[in-house]
């Protein structure tokens, strides 16, 4: 059967949406700890790891768990939104024109606080840097990433870039860049690209598990390439994510700043450097091998991993889903977070399949002109 553009958008973002859920509660601890805590692998959703999830971790008073969506899937519906209004390609001046007013004008029922609150009380520090950045400090939106953490923070949420530019990696590589620029600087803003990159490749007809992560390292650059290119090497060896958990890490580990233990980042983690990579994408690319391109291994070996791995499953998910649409989502996962989270998961993938449409009618009849004017000029006399 051939896969409509509607199935792969769905795929992708229902797809993450899933693999967030799934990997909130187990976020920030090793494979060995998740093990012991929950009696062996996780294999479904999950509830809090602190039954006193409120004061548990103050920095954190968040219900991960039992299906709740984090702030990966928030950012990345709030980038649809952004979408759906300019109906176009985005740039960094999108971001502040229509992104920041979102997160922090119009309040939405927020699942880990259990409230109606504005998005912007619940992302984390690097995103609320946007706002402070691009409304209170009136940077350039272009540099406006410059000198906030160096994390997955504009990664875990442009696969809408990727489904925009379907089938066309390289203009999702460059798209993503702009976009992230008002986040992200160095590796994180090069790790938004490539997973923009990786979503896009997933949507090319014939499309495998290996075609992305070649088109991934086509593109990518520096520590990232490096990084990507290390895991591949160990997650081809591997048809399961239990035996790939460790070795994925090992080989990743040189390229990830953060260090050993994830919730103490060593002294050099997070800033600005060409030989480092964030750790999500090239795992969740490994995942993705490991799983030979499919869903559920792919996801569940990314939130067994532990670390980032609600992020990390985001990735994996969207990737995965993009390559073999909605049907690949196990319905019953998908219905679960569905309505613990209280979002339809499926509205804005059906808004952002219009919006690609209409974007590629431009894009064709801005081609057309550019060949008109080019013949024009070029054409021997």
């Amino acid at each position: 059967m051939t896969l409509t553009l509607e199935d792969r958008v769905a795929g992708a973002l229902v797809g993450a949406a899933v693999g967030d859920a799934l990997g909130g509660p187990v976020e920030g601890w090793s494979p060995d700890r998740i093990a012991e805590r929950h009696g062996g692998r996780v294999h479904g959703i999950v509830g809090p790891w602190y039954e006193d999830w409120r004061t548990a971790r103050p920095i954190a008073p968040y219900h991960k768990g039992d299906g709740h969506v984090t702030d990966d899937t928030l950012m990345t519906h709030a980038l649809v939104r952004v979408y759906a209004t300019v109906r176009d390609h985005l740039d960094a001046y999108a971001v502040a024109d229509h992104l920041v007013p979102d997160l922090m004008t119009v309040p939405r029922w927020i699942p880990e606080l259990e409230a109606e609150a504005l998005p912007l009380q619940r992302v984390f520090l690097a995103e609320k840097w946007i706002v402070t950045r691009l409304h209170y400090a009136h940077a350039d939106p272009r540099e406006a990433g410059t000198g906030n953490i160096v994390n997955c923070g504009a990664a875990m949420y442009m696969a809408p870039v990727g489904l925009v530019n379907a089938g066309n990696p390289a203009a999702a590589y460059a798209e993503a860049l702009d976009v992230a620029g008002a986040h992200q600087s160095s590796y994180g803003r090069e790790a938004a690209g490539v997973f923009a990159a990786a979503v896009a490749a997933a949507c090319v007809p014939g499309a495998s598990a290996a075609s992305v992560v070649d088109t991934a390292l086509a593109l990518a650059k520096d520590g990232t390439r490096d990084a990507i290119a290390a895991v591949r090497e160990v997650a081809v060896r591997h048809r399961d994510f239990e035996s790939a958990l460790a070795p994925l890490r090992e080989a990743v580990a040189p390229y990830d700043s953060v260090g050993p233990d994830y919730r103490a980042p060593s002294l050099g983690a997070r800033r600005p450097s060409r030989l480092h990579s964030i750790e999500e994408l090239p795992v969740a690319l490994g995942m993705l091998l490991v799983a030979d391109g499919g869903y559920e291994d792919a996801v569940l070996g990314a939130v067994n991993y532990g670390r980032d791995c609600d992020s990390t499953a985001t990735m994996a998910g969207a990737i995965a889903g993009a390559l073999g649409g909605a049907g690949v989502v196990p319905e019953g996962w998908a219905k679960q977070v569905a309505e613990a989270s209280r979002l339809d998961l499926h509205a804005p993938a059906a808004e952002l399949a219009a919006v690609a449409r209409e974007v590629f009618a431009r894009d064709r009849e801005r081609r057309r002109a550019h060949e008109t004017a080019f013949t024009a000029i070029a054409s021997p006399r």
